[in-house]
């Protein structure tokens, strides 16, 4: 073989070139693509496809006047066999491979619904290494059944094995850089409290938007109660709505710091731990999170439920605003993850909600 026709790949890793009206009955090394603008994009020859003398021309009208002759040492993977590895290392729980490497990409979908999770110090550790790239939507994101989640590849044609094997340990340290956690339907129990509203002098507007925001994950409300400003109250209804069921506890109002504002003291008073009270996310800044230890409750249906069942308190904006901190966070307490103070606080970069004409949540920044 001529020198000119001997080269490296941006990797370094050997390989040489054979002009295509020469390369009969040799056997492509990676997928071809064709572009024909506003028709088409895509493969337009496979990797292991043996060149026929018919497909000269086409591959000269593709602009190839070579074409790469590799060839794969002990200590090296093509791409598609180091893709199929490092996805298979990136998928964790509640992900899986979605058919073949194309162009040296393969996809990772959601195996069922429920809300992705990524270890984003494990992603970044894994893009470091430069030759081989994941990309993901964004974390925390609620996903369908077989919807595509990342998306990852090994870049050169070529790749060192102990290349592989280093993303496979980091992706494999932490059991998968990528899950998704199944989303379990609440069963929930409502306090909504403040006088004026206990007393008739306010109308209710929080029902119909708490009940909305249950059923969209295919939840119940076990029950809803009015509680006037009094701290017996308001802890009273809350430990009935436990007794009768109730996996969840929604409270609304009384999050302020009007004196007249006792709900969340009335909390403090059944929960177990850190009260978790005001977050860096707009609208939502007076949120409270706090958890019920339900086996010191004297209740016959106590096997049957969480020893900890989650209290989430939303202040006034829960009534006007179509999406605020309670759509962040519901979702993740759904899905079992423990909410205190620094996974509140990590909200804050893109928690202001940016008051859209036409709101797009998700698909916008807030939360992100």
């Amino acid at each position: 073989m001529c020198e000119q026709h001997k080269r490296k790949d941006s990797s370094g890793i050997g390989a040489r070139t054979i002009p295509v009206n020469e390369a009969v009955g040799t056997v492509l090394a990676h997928d071809i693509t064709e572009i024909r603008p506003g028709e088409f994009k895509g493969r337009a020859f496979k990797k292991g496809h043996v060149v026929r003398e018919e497909d000269i021309n086409h591959l000269q009208k593709l602009g190839k006047e070579n074409l790469y002759i590799l060839e794969v040492k002990e200590d090296e993977m093509h791409e598609d066999d180091a893709s199929y590895a490092i996805a298979g290392a990136l998928a964790g729980k509640g992900v899986k491979i979605s058919g073949e490497p194309k162009e040296g990409k393969i996809n990772l979908v959601a195996a069922h619904d429920g809300m992705l999770k990524v270890n984003r110090e494990a992603l970044l550790e894994f893009n470091m290494l430069a030759e081989v790239s994941c990309a993901t939507i964004h974390n925390n994101s609620i996903v369908k059944k077989g919807q595509i989640v990342a998306g990852t590849r090994a870049i050169p044609l070529v790749v060192e094995k102990a290349l592989v094997d280093s993303a496979g340990k980091i992706a494999g340290s932490v059991s998968g850089v990528l899950t998704v956690k199944e989303i379990r339907r609440p069963m929930a129990g409502v306090v909504i409290t403040g006088n004026e509203v206990y007393y008739g002098k306010v109308k209710d507007a929080f029902t119909p938007v708490i009940t909305q925001k249950i059923k969209a994950f295919k939840g119940e409300i076990v029950g809803i109660y009015y509680a006037p400003d009094e701290v017996g109250h308001v802890e009273n209804r809350i430990r009935e709505l436990v007794d009768a069921g109730a996996d969840l506890i929604i409270t609304t109002g009384g999050m302020s710091v009007d004196p007249d504002d006792i709900t969340r003291f009335a909390i403090s008073n059944v929960s177990e731990g850190e009260v978790v009270y005001g977050s860096p996310v707009l609208p939502g800044s007076m949120f409270l999170v706090a958890y019920m230890n339900n086996s010191k409750l004297n209740s016959s249906i106590v096997n049957r439920q969480s020893s900890l069942i989650p209290i989430l308190g939303i202040p006034a904006c829960g009534m006007y605003s179509n999406i605020t901190i309670f759509d962040l966070i519901l979702p993740r307490v759904l899905s079992g993850e423990r909410i205190g103070r620094k996974e509140l606080a990590e909200l804050g970069h893109g928690g202001l909600c940016m008051k859209c004409d036409e709101c797009r949540y998700p698909v916008c920044p807030f939360g992100k």
